[in-house]
This record gives structure tokens, C-alpha cells and sequence, in this order.
């Protein structure tokens, strides 16, 4: 075991065998739907959710993990680690740091360093996956925690909806409700900004969309490529296509679902990448793909 611990919670959307490979810890969200409370990505899969979602007869809701539950986990993992860095989805856009910062301070507040990485989804698996590599090489936590602090801000999230409607129902539609009651069938093209869900384009088509986020994924290179995750939800062939364009100028590239909680507020048809420059920490993490995934 390295001498510290990494965790995350389950909207990092990291697929569960490489954050055991990478030894994470991933404290799990809950899923409310259809009259049951869930664990995200335990008790529900992306592929049975997305299944179910659209005959679901009211709107799923999410919540935050207790601080019993965090603290639980550092307990655990402080008996065979020195220090725990504890990385999380956006302040603005869930309760979940607040309770990790409460269950630091029932557990050992000096020795678990708790982060609100401002991210979600793909862009919080990034810098997760970053400060695992750190911990495997021996870092300390304060060293662990400065880098994920500094790369942060240089990862970008870019993404979009099938629709609105779901944004809107969890109450995460940040700056994009002025994209709200448009008379024009347009698909917007969004982003991750400040820690909030905030619009940059409007096309008339989720094609063209596509094509926006993958140019903007390819902007973020300065020309040493780029660590990508594409995110979906329940729309593989697109998260393929952006793969495929995107393979290129990939150190990093791995496409995965993502998880109930967050596709319970992105909805069906969501597709995403998250990305940074990849000269300011390389992964190099490309995962075999079937021949079939390649198209």
C-alpha cells in the first residue's frame, strides 16, 4: 500500500476496475428512482439505468454521501496509510465535499486533505487518475494535492445535451438557463466554468454540436496532445465517433458510460469530453479498443 490514499466519489464516472488497478477509493453517490434509494455504479449500472430511464415514471434524484459514510472510509484507510487526499465533484454543483470536509474533521482533519476540484464527471477522473499516479510514485499528500490544486483550472469540460430537460429538473442548469424556453431547436454546446454547467455555443443540430466539442477538445492542444476522457450516456456511437476524431492528438483517450448520478441530471444522449494539455502530466493511458469499437 503507497503511503497515501486517494478518493474520490462516484461522479468521477471512472470505470470500477481501473480505480482498483489505480488503487482509488470511490465513495458512491445515491441514486433515488423509482421508489428506491441506490449506491451509484453499485446497487444500479449505467446500462440497467439507461434502460429504465425512459419509462420512469417520475424524475430520479441524487444525493450526496453522508459523512458517516466518508468517514467510514478514511477510518479505514488511514489505519494503513499516512495521509488520504479526497478528491470531489464541484461545491456549486453537489453537497458532496461539504460532507467529506465534515467527516475529515470527525476522523483526523490533519491528515485528510479534502479537494473540491470544481470538475465533474470525465474532468474529476482526470486529476483523480493524476493524483493516483503521484501516490504510486511516493508523493506526499501535500505534494498530491498542490498538483491536482494547479492542474485543475487547465482542465477543460466540454459537452452536449439531447436536451435541456434534465439540467433543469436536478437543478443544475448553472448559466444555461438562459438557454431555456428558445423558440429554435437548437443544441447547445456547454461547458464546465467556475464549477458551474455554463453555455458557449448554440447549433442547430447534436451533429454539429459533436463537431464543436471535438474542436474545442482540440484547441486545448499546444501542440504535445492532449489527456482526453469521453464521457456518454447511453450514446456509445457518438462518444466513439469523438474518440475517433480525437485519437490523434491522444496521450490519454479512454470513452466510458457515464454513471447514474450524473446521468440522471445530463439525461440520455449526453456526450463529452473532458481534457488538458497533456504536457502538464502525462498519463498515457490508452486502453486496447475492440476492433468493432473502432469502427
Amino acid at each position: 500500500m503507497g503511503k497515501v490514499a486517494i478518493v474520490t466519489d462516484s461522479t468521477a464516472d471512472l470505470p470500477p476496475g481501473l480505480a482498483a488497478a489505480r488503487s482509488v477509493t470511490v465513495v458512491p453517490l445515491t441514486l433515488n428512482f423509482e421508489g428506491r434509494s441506490l449506491l451509484d455504479g453499485v446497487d444500479i449500472t449505467p446500462s440497467e439505468f439507461y434502460r429504465k430511464l425512459p419509462q420512469a415514471l417520475t424524475h430520479p434524484t441524487t444525493s450526496q454521501p453522508s459523512p458517516g459514510a466518508f468517514a467510514e472510509k478514511y477510518a479505514a484507510l488511514l489505519q494503513d496509510h499516512d495521509a488520504i487526499v479526497s478528491i470531489h465533484i464541484s461545491e456549486k454543483l453537489s453537497g458532496t465535499v461539504a460532507s467529506a470536509r465534515q467527516a475529515a474533521d470527525m476522523t483526523d482533519p490533519k491528515r485528510v486533505h479534502v479537494v473540491d476540484s470544481e470538475l465533474v464527471s470525465m474532468s474529476l477522473g482526470l486529476v483523480t487518475l493524476v493524483a493516483s499516479t503521484l501516490a504510486a510514485e511516493g508523493k506526499d499528500a501535500p505534494t498530491i494535492e498542490a498538483k491536482v490544486v494547479s492542474l485543475a483550472p487547465n482542465v477543460h469540460t466540454f459537452f452536449s445535451v439531447a436536451t435541456l430537460e434534465f439540467l433543469r429538473r436536478g437543478g443544475r442548469i448553472g448559466r444555461a438557463s438562459a438557454l431555456l424556453g428558445s423558440v429554435l431547436q437548437v443544441k447547445p454546446v456547454l461547458c464546465i466554468r467556475d464549477g458551474l454547467v455554463t453555455p458557449l455555443e448554440r447549433v442547430r443540430t447534436f451533429e454539429r454540436a459533436l463537431n464543436r466539442v471535438i474542436g474545442l477538445t482540440r484547441e486545448v492542444d499546444r501542440g504535445e496532445g492532449v489527456c482526453l476522457i469521453v464521457g456518454h450516456a447511453d450514446a456509445e456511437a457518438d462518444a466513439e465517433r469523438v474518440g475517433r476524431e480525437l485519437e490523434p492528438i491522444a496521450d490519454t483517450l479512454m470513452i466510458q458510460p457515464l454513471g447514474p448520478v450524473v446521468g440522471a441530471h445530463a439525461g440520455p444522449g449526453v456526450v463529452g469530453v473532458g481534457c488538458y494539455p497533456a504536457e502538464l502530466f502525462r498519463l498515457g493511458i490508452k486502453p486496447a479498443r475492440t476492433a468493432s469499437a473502432r469502427g
